[in-house]
């Protein structure tokens, strides 16, 4: 988790406008999430936060590739990704639990915005519900080798019934033959 800690923006010190920041996403900020889909990658995150008395704005832009795996044929490859993500940041010295997608609560005393996670979710929610490399994938194919495999025939289940039959069943699949 000592790795996540470059992701945070002290905005206490920042004079009322607008401020940009580069953040690198990789390996190392994956392996920070367990169960992230994403396990590998290479973004640049350039946030753009505009500071205003009682709120923050803050513009993502992320682009870059990370590494997914094919659900048809199971290779692995990079998949390039562009996303464009706005938060609204307010203070309050309330108890105010009840973040939403578009709104995050801080409390006043708060002096600097901790986007790891937020970086995280955006990332994780663009990868494709169906990934496949020939749609994802920059000229990239499925492996021929593990298609074919999918495509060959073995052995039915219902031949290898067949062969071996359980004589007290015979009698029942003549009744259901018939």
């Amino acid at each position: 988790m000592k790795h996540l800690k470059q992701y945070r923006i002290p905005f206490s010190g920042l004079n009322a406008g607008k401020h940009n920041f580069e953040f690198d996403i990789n390996k190392k900020f994956f392996d920070c999430y367990e169960h992230s889909i994403v396990k590998d990658g290479n973004l640049k995150a350039e946030v753009e936060l505009q500071k205003q008395e009682n709120l923050l704005i803050l513009h993502f832009d992320i682009q870059g590739e990370i590494l997914l795996t094919c659900d048809t044929c199971l290779k692995e490859f990079m998949s390039p990704i562009s996303i464009q993500e706005r938060i609204l940041v307010k203070f309050t010295d309330e108890d105010w639990t009840d973040n939403t997608e578009e709104v995050l609560i801080l409390s006043k005393s708060d002096h600097e915005l901790d986007i790891a996670e937020l970086l995280y979710e955006y990332i994780n929610l663009a990868v494709p519900y169906i990934v496949k490399c020939e749609e994802q994938g920059e000229g990239i194919q499925c492996d021929p080798e593990m298609l074919a495999l999918f495509t060959s025939e073995p052995e039915s289940e219902e031949q290898k019934e067949e062969e071996i039959i359980d004589p007290r069943w015979e009698a029942l699949r003549n009744i259901k033959n018939n």
